[in-house]
C-alpha cells in the first residue's frame, strides 16, 4: 500500500463557483459559494486568443455570455466586455468573465482553495496546460494551499507537470479505464477525479491503496454525498451549495 499524500483540501467543493445558483465560472458565483460556507471552488480555465487565462466552461460563448463563436477567437480586451450574467438571471446582468489572476486574488484573500480544471480548446491542449500551470504557480506562490490542477486532457496535464511539477494534479475522468493507476502515475497525479457514479467502496479502497486521493463529481443528492463520504471519498464536488454542507 502506498502512503497517501497530504490532502489540505476541504471535503466539499462548490462546482463552477456556486453551481446553478449564480452564473457559473464568475466571481459572483464564487462569492455565493463562500456565503454558503464553502471554502473550495472548482472552475474551468481556458485561453483567450492572446493567451490570457480566463474562466469559461464551453468551447463557444453562446450559452453563458452574450458573445458568439469560439471562446478563443477573441482577445481578452473583447472578452472582458461580454455580459456573463444576464443568461442566468436579471440580478446578475453585466457580470463579467473573470481572469484566472482575478480569481486567484479573490481565493487567496478569502481563504478559498481552488480546483482549477484546465479546459483547453481543441488543438490548444499543450499550450493551455503549460500556460495555466505557469500562471497558477506564480499566482499562488507562497500560498499555504496550492491549487489542484485537473483536466480530462492527458496532454494538458502532461504539459502542466513539465511546467510546474510542484503543483498537485488530478486525473479527471467520466469513465474508469482499466489502466487508471498507470495513467495517474505517468502524469504524477495525487488524485483521481471521477464521475461520482463510477465510485464504489472497492474503487475508493483501491485508489487509496495506490496512493491516490479520490475526488467525486458532481453530486447533488445529500444521501449520495453521505454514502460517498462514508466510503472515504476525500472531496465531493457539488452544485447544491445551499443544501449540502
Amino acid at each position: 500500500m502506498s502512503a497517501l499524500p497530504p490532502w489540505p483540501y476541504p471535503k466539499r467543493c462548490a462546482h463552477r463557483g456556486a453551481g446553478k445558483l449564480a452564473p457559473e465560472n464568475t466571481l459572483a458565483a464564487l462569492r455565493l459559494g463562500h456565503l454558503h460556507g464553502y471554502r473550495m471552488a472548482e472552475f474551468d480555465v481556458k485561453l483567450s486568443a492572446d493567451g490570457v487565462a480566463f474562466l469559461l466552461h464551453d468551447a463557444t460563448l453562446e450559452r453563458t455570455t452574450d458573445g458568439r463563436g469560439r471562446a478563443d477567437a477573441l482577445p481578452w480586451r473583447e472578452l472582458a466586455r461580454l455580459d456573463a450574467g444576464s443568461w442566468h438571471s436579471a440580478p446578475y446582468a453585466g457580470e463579467p468573465l473573470p481572469t484566472l489572476a482575478a480569481v486567484a486574488r479573490w481565493c487567496r484573500a478569502n481563504g478559498v482553495a481552488a480546483n482549477i480544471e484546465i479546459k483547453p480548446m481543441p488543438g490548444r491542449e499543450r499550450e493551455t496546460g503549460a500556460a495555466v500551470a505557469l500562471d497558477a504557480s506564480a499566482l499562488w506562490k507562497g500560498s499555504d494551499v496550492p491549487p489542484l490542477l485537473s483536466s480530462f486532457s492527458a496532454t494538458a496535464l502532461e504539459a502542466a507537470l513539465e511546467t510546474a511539477p510542484a503543483l498537485p494534479r488530478a486525473y479527471l475522468t467520466e469513465t474508469l479505464p482499466p489502466d487508471w493507476r498507470e495513467r495517474c502515475m505517468a502524469l504524477g497525479c495525487v488524485a483521481l477525479d471521477a464521475k461520482h457514479t463510477l465510485v464504489k467502496p472497492d474503487t475508493v479502497a483501491a485508489m487509496h491503496s495506490a496512493g491516490l486521493r479520490v475526488v467525486a463529481w458532481t453530486v447533488n443528492d445529500p444521501m449520495r454525498v453521505a454514502e460517498l463520504a462514508s466510503w472515504g471519498v476525500d472531496t465531493i464536488i457539488t452544485d447544491a451549495v445551499d443544501v449540502i454542507t
